[in-house]
């Protein structure tokens, strides 16, 4: 029996340096756990509920959320609240780390913004959609852009996002943060990536990203 073709809004995070020799099993764990943690405390900033999303679905060293289509949620949501609540998440989360660790627990993530259609076999998703946003997320380019970052995340946006929400400049969306550093190949079409490397919050916005992420786990978790 065939799966039909769902639409969703794709988001994937990837943990940079997961297998660094430092990291051992139980500090990789934790690593995993915070990264599971801070997505779903950024979704919920952005009013990404359990309710609203597909469950969160692992992938080793990273996480990939679906939305389904609603119209209470539109895809600006993800690039304004989300990303800038879980840059602001990620950095204050790093600067409680004590020095001597901070190397082998530093968290810091690379993400990919899509949407399209996918399926879902009963075993998992996949579909050309998927594998777009995962090779973007891998893509040599983001990995170094993130390297060289400043800041605990690096996120590319696929062409679809640029040109229908990015380029429009929605509120908190500035066109000129996006760079076009990643081109990849999937089923034999160039796909082009746009790169941007957020700051967190300041003070104020900080305050109100803490309040959920001060409400009890089981409102906030996968």
């Amino acid at each position: 029996m065939h799966s039909v073709p769902l639409h969703r809004s794709i988001i994937a995070i990837d943990i940079e340096r997961s297998t660094s020799p430092v990291r051992t099993n139980p500090i990789r764990a934790e690593l995993r756990h915070e990264a599971y943690r801070l997505l779903a405390t950024a979704m919920q900033a952005a009013g990404i509920t359990e309710e609203h999303r597909d469950p969160l679905t692992d992938r080793g060293d990273g996480v990939l959320a679906l939305i389904p289509p609603d119209d209470g949620l539109p895809k600006t949501l993800l690039l304004n609240p989300l990303v800038p609540a879980l840059v602001t998440l990620l950095a204050d989360r790093n600067a409680g780390l004590a020095s001597p660790e901070r190397h082998r627990r530093e968290l810091r993530l690379r993400a990919v913004i899509h949407a399209g259609e996918v399926h879902y076999d009963g075993k998992g998703y996949f579909g050309e959609a998927l594998d777009v946003a995962f090779r973007l997320l891998d893509a040599p380019r983001l990995k170094r852009c993130l390297r060289l970052a400043v800041t605990p995340l690096a996120l590319v946006v696929s062409e679809d996002i640029y040109w229908s929400i990015v380029r429009h400049e929605y509120d908190g969306i500035p066109q000129s943060a996006f760079e076009p550093l990643v081109r990849v190949t999937v089923s034999g079409r160039r796909r082009q990536g746009w790169v941007h490397v957020p700051t967190p919050r300041q003070a104020l916005e900080r305050a109100a990203i803490k309040a959920v992420a001060s409400r009890p786990k089981s409102m906030i978790a996968a």
